[in-house]
């Protein structure tokens, strides 16, 4: 019996592996971190991990098919946002 996990690599990255992942330094990922800009992350004991479905998922937010394409979602710059009210 094959397990999927064994056999597909790691289900988590830590915060290096996946800025490598999204192109990003992983102090741009650290910053998304800190102002809740950026993929969900898990904390397991005093690691911070990514779930690489997790990293696709935020990725996909910024889809485009054209400039003037609106797509579903936006991926903001790491920085802190104005409070919405």
């Amino acid at each position: 019996m094959h397990t999927s996990a064994a056999h597909s690599g790691p289900r988590y990255l830590r915060t290096p592996d996946a800025a490598k992942l999204l192109g990003l330094s992983p102090r741009t990922l650290e910053k998304h971190r800190c102002y809740g800009t950026g993929p969900v992350f898990r904390r397991l004991g005093g690691r911070v991990v990514y779930a690489l479905d997790d990293l696709e998922a935020w990725a996909d937010l910024g889809t485009r098919r054209s400039t003037s394409d609106p797509g579903v979602g936006t991926v903001y710059p790491a920085k802190r946002r104005p409070a919405e009210g």
